[in-house]
This record gives structure tokens, C-alpha cells and sequence, in this order.
């Protein structure tokens, strides 16, 4: 260690990387805070079928530009009745933003489902988690769920159903929608591919004659595809998309759970 002061000896005047403030007491009023929130980064997505939903979202979590770990799933299954086995859920939530407040809100969440089935009987459905979940988010308006949520599951014509909110409990239920950090580089896609979004029919006339292309339910197996190519393409363009990707799918059957890599660095 005394090489290292060899040649220039420790200064008695310290110097800090922060502004080094006054010890003098000061007249002005001093206004003290914090934040309470922090974005963990990653992203999800989720597609409705004729008869299944798939949700997907990415494993990895970070604050700024560093790694927490490569393994935070985002996808939880809602209303399961055992400890031991989830195999009778049939509702899954993702939430993507702050982790600590997107685990919170499962807990709430998954507890009000199984609440319900305890009192009534039977398991709650699509429609009426979708408004609970709304429910939850409004009542914390004031100090809100720092996460953004898509709910999925099949509803009561067995139809896959999809519901997108905003932190305050605003919904709308919807074909396909995607949130987190590459938000805006999968949504032009998914418009592309699922919605449709300004294609029209060849040959269905000229200028405003044209007949716009209908967004039809997509087979299964595209929808797959889909959502392996968005993430592939958002890992290779944001830094905080990455690891694996967890997808679930839900079905008349219950709900399929698989990962698929992405992009490590």
C-alpha cells in the first residue's frame, strides 16, 4: 500500500464523485425525497386464438445496465388451488416494470380468485378476474402498481380472451398487445402480423375502394412463431431483452409452460 502514495500523498481535503454540501446550516428550505420505484426492464406479450391464449415474456431482469439475474419469470398462473400443483389454474397474469410490485399484485390477485372459488363453488371466470384484477389497481391509484399487466385466458365460450391495462386499472380486452421495454419494437409487428393494420386486398379496387384485410384468429402454431420472432428481434435490439423466453399456453386442456433461449449478452 505505500507504493501506491509513493509519488502523490493523500490530500487532507477529500474529493467525492457527489457534490460535497455545506456543513453550514442553511436558511433555504431543504426538500428531502426518494423514489420508491425502479424499472426492472423486459417485456411481454400475448396473443388470443380461436380457442387458446398464449402469453410470453423474456426472463431477464436488470436495474440500469446491470444484470440481476437471468432466470425472473414474468408469467404467473392465477387460481390454482394447491401448494403443491398448479394444474388447475386456468388464468395467467403477466406483469412486466417493477418486480417487486408485479409480484405483489399476483399475490393479491391469485389470493382473490381463490377466495372466490372457496366461497362460491366454482372456479371465477375470464370476465370477472379481469375486472377484479381492475378493481385491485384502481384501489392503489394513489400510490400505484408500478407494473403494466396483460391478463389471458379462455372465456366463457371457450374462446381465448386477452385483457391489457394501464397501472391504474384501466382494461380493454384485445387481439394481441405487448408492454415493457421493447413495447415499441414488438407492437409494430404484432400490428403487422396479427392485426393487419393497413393492408388491403389486391385487386379489391383503387384508393379509398381498397378493402381492408380482416383480422382473423391466427392457427396456433403461427402465433408461435410470431412471438418467437418478436422476441428474437427485440433481443437483438435492447439491451434489457434477453436470457429466455417463457411462454404459456392455455387451452380447454389447462395450461402449457415452455422456455426457448434468446440472446445472453
Amino acid at each position: 500500500m505505500g507504493s501506491v502514495f509513493a509519488a502523490v500523498p493523500p490530500s487532507a481535503d477529500m474529493t467525492y464523485s457527489f457534490p460535497n454540501t455545506s456543513s453550514q446550516p442553511s436558511s433555504a428550505p431543504q426538500q428531502h425525497a426518494f423514489n420508491p420505484y425502479t424499472d426492472n426492464g423486459g417485456s411481454t406479450l400475448g396473443i388470443s386464438g380461436a380457442d387458446f391464449c398464449i402469453l410470453a415474456g423474456d426472463t431477464r431482469s436488470t436495474s440500469g445496465y446491470s444484470i440481476n439475474t437471468r432466470l425472473a419469470p414474468k408469467l404467473f398462473k392465477i387460481g390454482a388451488t394447491s401448494t403443491e400443483s398448479d394444474a388447475d389454474a386456468h388464468i395467467v397474469l403477466s406483469v412486466v416494470g417493477f418486480a417487486a410490485d408485479g409480484i405483489a399484485l399476483r399475490e393479491r390477485l391469485d389470493t382473490a380468485v381463490k377466495m372466490y372459488r372457496y366461497q362460491h363453488g366454482k372456479p371465477m371466470s375470464l370476465a370477472a378476474c379481469a375486472q377484479r384484477l381492475s378493481h385491485i389497481l384502481y384501489g392503489k391509484r394513489f400510490f400505484p402498481f408500478y407494473v403494466t399487466c396483460i391478463l389471458g385466458g379462455l372465456d366463457e365460450n371457450g374462446k381465448g380472451g386477452l385483457y391489457s391495462y394501464d397501472p391504474v386499472g384501466s382494461y380493454e380486452r384485445e387481439q394481441c398487445r405487448s408492454a415493457g421495454a421493447a413495447s415499441s419494437l414488438i407492437t409494430p409487428f404484432l400490428d403487422n402480423q396479427v392485426n393487419k393494420k393497413n393492408q388491403y386486398i389486391p385487386g379489391s379496387g383503387v384508393g379509398h375502394e381498397l378493402q381492408a384485410q380482416e383480422a382473423v384468429p391466427l392457427p396456433r402454431q403461427e402465433v408461435e412463431d410470431i412471438i418467437k420472432d418478436a422476441f428474437s428481434g427485440a433481443a437483438e435490439r435492447h439491451i434489457e431483452v434477453g436470457d429466455d423466453l417463457q411462454m404459456m399456453t392455455i387451452t380447454k386442456d389447462g395450461i402449457q409452460e415452455a422456455y426457448h433461449p434468446l440472446k445472453k449478452d
